[in-house]
């Protein structure tokens, strides 16, 4: 049976679906960290989990109000509204503050790593020598992530799905960037700025009543490549979420010690000093994508210098971002003891 939820909890959760979507899009942050830390990430997987053979049946056969039961639609609906808006929105204004100080926004997302690794941990204490060494093995994979260099763009389809499959990670996977590993698959600016943009063109067109893109063969092929990632998107939350489902079940304590890992690996992706290294022809120039942004291939990190007064007030934003998720865990405690 779905939990009651009152109109001020109805609006936080759709609060948390734009903080999931706009950490989502955001390369080196996971939106599962957001699910993590606000306290609905097993909810979140469990109701996922219900999309299955079962509520195919009930579609199938009409029953669509107990399908809506069986998913736990309010709660899914109201996430995913958060998200689906939070991409044409709450995330543009992020790549805004972004290209205009990057530097600060870094240093908080950073602060919220950090926040959110002494959240999980704090109530953790199931530590053992298997534990131990899961969680090492979940920085390893984490930090080895940011060394990575990015692979060559691609637009075969089968391809695509399989990049629909992976963007979905920071989704269920707490410290793991969707966004992150579309850059090293070479699809970021495909999958996520160009594709999109030729769907709001599409969508502005349609509304003025214009349907003449149906004539230009780039814009068809833009929308195939996002209607093919979409559906692996969707395929990858499903089939992710299963998995996940099971080894929360069955193995809590060392997923738990993986994800703590995995969090602290993560963040030398979001460390925020560090220079963008864009993409460049072949005379050397740095290459523009269709909406006009500056194609990014991966960052060179550095040690930042103490007398800077940039970087004290760096500090005073990861400072920021801990509190900002201190301040989550407070509301989250004060819910469950008024409820």
């Amino acid at each position: 049976m779905q939990p009651t939820r009152t109109l001020l909890d109805k609006f936080f959760l759709f609060i948390k679906g734009l903080a999931m979507g706009a950490a989502n899009k955001v390369p080196g942050v996971s939106g599962g960290v957001v699910a993590f830390v606000a306290g609905f990430y097993e909810e979140f997987i469990y109701s996922l989990q219900k999309i299955n053979l079962k509520a195919l049946k009930l579609i199938l056969n009409g029953r669509f109000v107990s399908f809506y039961r069986y998913i736990n639609g309010r709660f899914l609906g109201l996430l995913l509204l958060g998200m689906l808006v939070s991409y044409f929105s709450v995330s543009k204004l992020l790549d805004f503050f972004i290209a205009k100080n990057e530097l600060y926004v870094w240093a908080t997302f950073f602060g919220m790593i950090l926040g959110s690794i002494y959240y999980i941990a704090k109530d953790y204490d199931h530590w053992n020598r298997k534990t131990v060494s899961f969680c090492l093995l979940g920085v390893l994979i984490g930090i080895s992530l940011s060394f990575l260099s990015p692979a060559k763009q691609n637009d075969n389809l089968i391809f695509v799905f399989f990049c629909g499959i992976i963007s979905v990670s920071g989704m269920t996977l707490p410290g793991l960037s969707g966004s992150f590993i579309l850059i090293l698959l070479g699809n970021y600016v495909l999958l996520l700025v160009d594709s999109v943009n030729a769907l709001y063109d599409t969508l502005a067109e349609v509304f003025r009543k214009d349907f003449s893109f149906v004539k230009n063969s780039e814009r068809i092929k833009m929308l195939k490549i996002l209607g093919v990632f979409t559906l692996g998107s969707v395929t990858g939350l499903v089939t992710l979420s299963h998995l996940l489902s099971y080894v929360l079940k069955h193995f809590k304590y060392i997923t738990t010690a993986i994800i703590l890992g995995f969090i602290g690996g993560s963040l030398g992706v979001v460390w925020p000093w560090k220079k963008t290294i864009y993409k460049l022809d072949t005379q050397g120039e740095i290459m523009i994508d269709s909406a006009g942004e500056k194609i990014i291939v991966n960052y060179q990190r550095f040690i930042p210098h103490i007398k800077d007064t940039q970087t004290w007030i760096s500090i005073g934003f990861i400072i920021l971002g801990v509190l900002i998720v201190l301040a989550l865990d407070w509301y989250g405690k004060k819910t469950i003891k008024n409820g």
